[in-house]
């Protein structure tokens, strides 16, 4: 199955979530990637803005309310926040938001380590149809069509540390 929506740079839109979130950064701001491609947004990020404090990632596939019926995930990724969660206001990277239920695991998981100051989300690309009340708070791009049944949106980081985004069926 063919779509029309083209994608932009993955890139070009990680340098323009970038400058969304600079001018709201507070000291202490720390950031925790999704894995597994809101993890490398989140490394880059963390780069671009010049953050001190340790970047952290976090794997949800425990987390998960579907959990049951998608099992685990073929590469699971250790979770590791290397900083006092309580101490610190958190933005919670991810690639594309979705139904929600992504980062709502990750909330529930970012929890377990301590209640931090505040928690923002920071995405590359939302991409709508929500099923829970989350929203992200910087956003590179929002598509303004659905993909068809069965499309996902993937980032794929290459040898040379390019994001490049693609659509994808299942």
């Amino acid at each position: 199955m063919t779509t029309t929506t083209s994608l932009p740079d993955g890139d070009l839109l990680c340098d323009q979530l970038a400058e969304q979130i600079r001018p709201q950064l507070q000291p202490g701001t720390a950031l925790v990637g999704i894995h597994t491609g809101g993890a490398w947004l989140a490394e880059r990020l963390h780069a671009a803005l010049g953050i001190t404090v340790p970047l952290g990632s976090i794997d949800v596939a425990f987390y998960r309310d579907d959990y049951g019926s998608r099992g685990l995930h073929t590469r699971p990724q250790k979770s590791d926040i290397p900083f006092d969660v309580e101490a610190h206001p958190i933005i919670l990277v991810d690639d594309v938001l979705y139904t929600g239920r992504t980062t709502r695991a990750a909330l529930n998981e970012l929890f377990d380590y301590g209640r931090p100051l505040r928690v923002d989300l920071a995405v590359l690309i939302d991409r709508g149809e929500r099923e829970l009340p989350i929203a992200p708070r910087y956003c590179a791009l929002t598509l303004t069509e659905p993909l068809a049944a069965g499309q996902h949106l993937r980032l794929h980081k290459g040898e040379d540390g390019a994001l490049d985004l693609s659509i994808v069926s299942r």
